[in-house]
C-alpha cells in the first residue's frame, strides 16, 4: 500500500532505518515510532518506497 503523504511516506522510512537496526529505535518519536513498532519490515518498505513528487504534503 502506498503512503498517502509526504509525511507518511518519511515517518516509514524513519521506523524502516529503526526497524533495520541503522538507527535506535529510543530517537523515533510519533508516527515513526507507532509504525516500527506496528508493522512489518515488507510493510514499511511498500510506504516508503513511495514516490514523492504527487503526494501532499500532509492528508488533510
Amino acid at each position: 500500500m502506498p503512503a498517502k503523504s509526504k509525511a507518511q511516506q518519511k515517518a516509514a522510512g524513519a521506523a524502516l532505518s529503526a526497524k533495520r537496526g541503522e538507527t535506535q529505535m529510543k530517537d523515533l518519536k510519533g508516527a515513526s515510532k507507532e509504525m516500527a513498532k506496528s508493522m512489518s519490515e515488507d510493510q514499511l518498505e511498500d510506504f516508503a518506497s513511495t514516490k514523492r513528487k504527487e503526494l501532499p504534503e500532509r492528508k488533510g
